[in-house]
């Protein structure tokens, strides 16, 4: 099956194979891997030893968003969102839930979002102290730019946090290059090809310690993280985690590196996205985005007009034909979310498009 959503994604089979093995996540055998993986993912984030250090959170996406938005935004301070897609809804209810004053900047989300929707949100309001936004939307497939907007509040002294699930290790942002970011968060399942199970957020060292007691929660507290691995080291995990998920990650990060890192990975995926986009172009069908603004990692679509169609019947139909996307979409449009994420190459997307004409075919004839 070609698994073509945009995570958890499709894996190498060295990655899986990472899983089949029981570990204890204490051991000392194993500390050595847990400490290794948060150091390379410091150097993939491109942080800096001894300024930048990673900080994890069991679960999903979600979960070390919420950390990161309790540990570094204070209970009733002002956090500026701008909201151009589905996760940054969900981000504005992860903050508003844990007392924080969320803000928030509606914008379309058919375009990325720039430091000149920012600034005029920021001057009408002083009192916002932090921007939290998401880098790469999955809802649509437009990408904000993250770095322009970095740039932009380092020189007024506003602080980012940085949603980065979908864009780690495929969208440039260099941490040692953004001071101004106290933390950017990710997920182990999504452009790095990990198994799902893990949260990490790169963050600043100093921020952390000028930021404790903010969180509220033990589970979700960044500072607390920070603090128990000074104390029992950096191969030491606070609560039981989904240790084999660690471990396939390590062999994850050996096969980003082996690719060629960042800029290789993000060539292949902008190359699946093209080949998708142009191949649903052909077929007759109309991306939600302008080509200008569509992104590398996933492609939507805007269901076709016909009454016959249904978006389950297809999904089903395409799943017969070994391609599965998601069978639900976060778009005012009725919409087909479809991922170029994962370990995918250009000829399996060019077999996928093939593979969604025909499906299309099968469901309208069914209906007729």
């Amino acid at each position: 099956m070609l698994l073509l959503i945009p995570g958890p994604v499709q894996t190498r089979p060295e990655v899986r194979a990472a899983m089949a093995q029981d570990i204890a996540p204490w051991d000392s055998g194993f500390q050595p891997v847990y400490a290794r993986v948060r150091d390379r993912i410091v150097a993939v984030a491109g942080g800096t030893p001894g300024v930048h250090a990673t900080l994890p959170i069991q679960g999903a996406g979600h979960f070390v968003t919420e950390a990161a938005l309790r540990t570094f935004v204070a209970p009733g301070a002002k956090v500026l969102i701008p909201m151009n897609g589905a996760y940054a809804t969900r981000m504005a209810r992860l903050a508003r839930e844990a007392g924080r004053v969320v803000v928030e900047l509606p914008l379309p989300d058919t375009r990325g979002a720039t430091a000149a929707d920012i600034l005029p949100a920021l001057d009408a309001d002083p009192a916002i102290g932090t921007v939290a936004m998401v880098f790469n939307e999955t809802g649509s497939g437009i990408v904000n730019d993250a770095p322009g907007i970095g740039d932009a509040l380092r020189t007024r002294g506003t602080r980012l946090i940085l949603d980065a699930v979908s864009a780690f290790g495929v969208l440039p942002f260099p941490m040692a290059e953004h001071p101004e970011c106290d933390a950017l968060v990710f997920t182990s399942g999504k452009c790095l090809e990990g198994m799902p199970g893990m949260g990490f957020a790169v963050a600043r060292i100093d921020r952390a310690d000028a930021c404790a007691g903010n969180a509220g929660s033990w589970s979700f507290d960044l500072s607390d993280v920070l603090a128990h691995a000074r104390r029992s080291g950096w191969g030491s995990i606070r609560f039981t985690p989904p240790v084999q998920a660690i471990a396939a990650f390590d062999v994850a990060l050996d096969l980003y590196e082996r690719e060629g890192g960042q800029a290789a990975r993000l060539a292949r995926y902008r190359e699946n996205a093209a080949i998708l986009y142009d191949g649903v172009l052909a077929l007759g069908l109309k991306p939600y985005l302008a080509r200008e603004h569509q992104g590398p990692v996933i492609v939507t679509i805007h269901q076709p007009a016909d009454p016959r169609f249904d978006l389950m019947t297809f999904v089903e139909a395409l799943k017969r034909r070994g391609v599965l996307i998601s069978n639900f979409y976060n778009t005012a449009a009725p919409t087909m979310r479809i991922g170029a994420i994962g370990a995918i190459t250009p000829d399996d997307m060019r077999r996928a498009v093939a593979a969604i004409g025909q499906a299309l075919d099968d469901v309208l004839k069914q209906a007729a």
